[in-house]
């Protein structure tokens, strides 16, 4: 399974992340409201998100998401730790714009992923900060179902506890 394949639908377009988006991706992610409940509330400083930027590039699962309508930028997600054997992968590290909160945005790029990863896969967890409420509820809108609480280490960051959400591809079609 290509983890990082350019998927596209009728909003946005993902495109794998490249070195050179650096600058564009941190002028969405320089916004500290965008980081107010994730477990890492620093993110929005430049060093911070450097961090975290390489770590997307590492993960080679990273995507820039682009909104079709205004060709701007709008955020980024990403898939990881694919799991062959256990037929799993996890879709995260996913942050958008502000401007698209509460819109169709979000779950538009979930389904994009989600109907990608069952095409090859049956489980896709997701890791989301005990303290992000925001990112539990859209979760658990798309038919997510928390298994446990687990402490995260994301890339270059202290562990943080998270909980985990799973969608099988049995429940999801």
């Amino acid at each position: 399974m290509n983890i990082q394949p350019i998927l596209e639908n009728e909003f946005v377009r993902l495109i794998p992340l490249q070195v050179t988006d650096f600058e564009e991706l941190y002028e969405v992610a320089s916004d500290p409201l965008i980081w107010e409940q994730h477990p890492n509330k620093d993110r929005y400083k430049r060093e911070v998100f450097q961090n975290f930027f390489d770590g997307a590039l590492l993960s080679c699962g990273a995507f820039k998401i682009i909104d079709l309508i205004t060709g701007n930028c709008i955020g980024s997600t990403r898939f990881y730790d694919l799991d062959i054997e256990n037929k799993s992968i996890l879709i995260g590290y996913t942050f958008y714009n502000r401007n698209y909160w509460g819109s169709t945005y979000n779950p538009k790029v979930k389904k994009l992923m989600l109907e990608y990863a069952f095409q090859h896969l049956e489980k896709v967890f997701f890791h989301i900060g005990a303290q992000n409420i925001r990112s539990q509820k859209a979760i658990e809108r798309l038919g997510a179902t928390k298994v446990r609480e687990i402490n995260i280490a994301y890339h270059g960051e202290p562990e943080k506890l998270n909980f985990e959400y799973v969608i099988q591809k049995k429940d999801w079609y």
